[in-house]
């Protein structure tokens, strides 16, 4: 008898593309060892752009999108893995070319899926998805680039974000003075709840648009999920040997910077890569994201948790700037 479940499929219909929930038998998933129970995925940026005709994300219809997913394994044709492990797998190709996580039952190439480490539960686990696992690994590269809470002020762009609310609480955690930036100014004090010791607005940033090669060095570190004219600003503004970890798009692809803040200042900048970070070095983030990089105040970067049915609506809000923090999925639970 096929096992039939349901997921959040995206489908081209008359030129636009429709998210809804339908049912799906187990052979419509693609190849891959482990055959994964979802519990629980999120929302991202990148989840909101497989709704979207020219979101270029979502490759051939239909699909199910979610590039995050936690639960326990179903079946493995894998010797790492066994029946009821509590596991998960984010980035690579889920979500974008292999079905993800916004359905019941997903099966996963077994090198992309990581054991849960101790300290998190499957819940906490999609609570920092793919958004906290990025600001673990940007947090990771400053540390690398020896920018200490002795060194200066960290700034976090795009703070109200995914990725932004995390680095904030996690930097404040470890003992950094952290600057958010937001367009929001109705969410400093919510930054300030975080940790955040300071909160600026989205021009202070970068000046209005005024862009200078080089600017007075403010920070000593940065956490940027946004790029564009704002990165180049920041560039413009760091500190003697400062470093900048960046991770997104969403302020645009183009950088228009100069290399002073790199000759004159020593300036690092610094790629994160979430998406094909090597297996070993991604078990390591998220045995961190299960002790000194899990802040307490984890829940409260929760916005809503939402079920498969609310999904397609909560792909829209991304899109549109209406989130604060995470959404979680709540698929089958724990």
């Amino acid at each position: 008898m096929k096992m039939t479940f349901k997921a959040v499929m995206v489908d081209l219909k008359d030129d636009q593309v429709e998210a809804k929930v339908t049912d799906v038998t187990e052979e419509q998933l693609p190849k891959g060892e482990v055959l994964i129970r979802v519990a629980y995925s999120s929302v991202n940026f990148k989840d909101g752009l497989a709704g979207l005709k020219d979101g270029k994300i979502v490759q051939s219809y239909p699909f199910i999108p979610g590039i995050d997913l936690s639960g326990t394994v179903e079946s493995s044709e894998d010797s790492r893995f066994k029946k009821g492990d509590p596991v998960i797998a984010t980035s690579y190709d889920i979500g974008v070319t292999h079905f993800g996580g916004y359905s019941e039952y997903a099966r996963i190439p077994a090198d992309w899926v990581v054991p849960l480490p101790e300290g998190l539960s499957l819940r906490e686990a999609m609570i920092f998805g793919t958004a906290g696992f990025t600001a673990a690994l940007s947090v990771h590269r400053l540390e690398k680039e020896d920018v200490t809470p002795e060194s200066g002020d960290v700034l976090v762009t795009g703070a109200t974000g995914g990725v932004g609310s995390m680095a904030v609480a996690m930097l404040a955690a470890k003992g950094y003075q952290v600057t958010g930036s937001t367009g929001k100014s109705s969410e400093h004090e919510y930054l300030k709840s975080l940790g955040a010791s300071n909160v600026i607005s989205r021009d202070e940033v970068y000046d209005g648009g005024k862009i200078r090669p080089l600017n007075k060095g403010i920070w000593a570190g940065a956490v940027d999920p946004v790029g564009g004219d704002s990165l180049a600003s920041v560039l413009s503004k760091m500190k003697q040997n400062g470093a900048v970890a960046v991770s997104g798009l969403t302020g645009g692809t183009k950088v228009p910077a100069t290399v002073h803040p790199f000759i004159l200042r020593g300036v690092s900048l610094l790629g994160v890569d979430s998406a094909y970070c090597a297996m070993p070095l991604r078990e390591q983030i998220w045995k961190r994201l299960g002790s000194d990089l899990k802040p307490e105040l984890l829940e409260e970067m929760v916005d809503r948790e939402v079920e498969l049915q609310d999904v397609p609506h909560a792909m829209s809000e991304i899109i549109e700037s209406k989130i604060r923090g995470r959404v979680l999925v709540k698929v089958a639970g724990e």
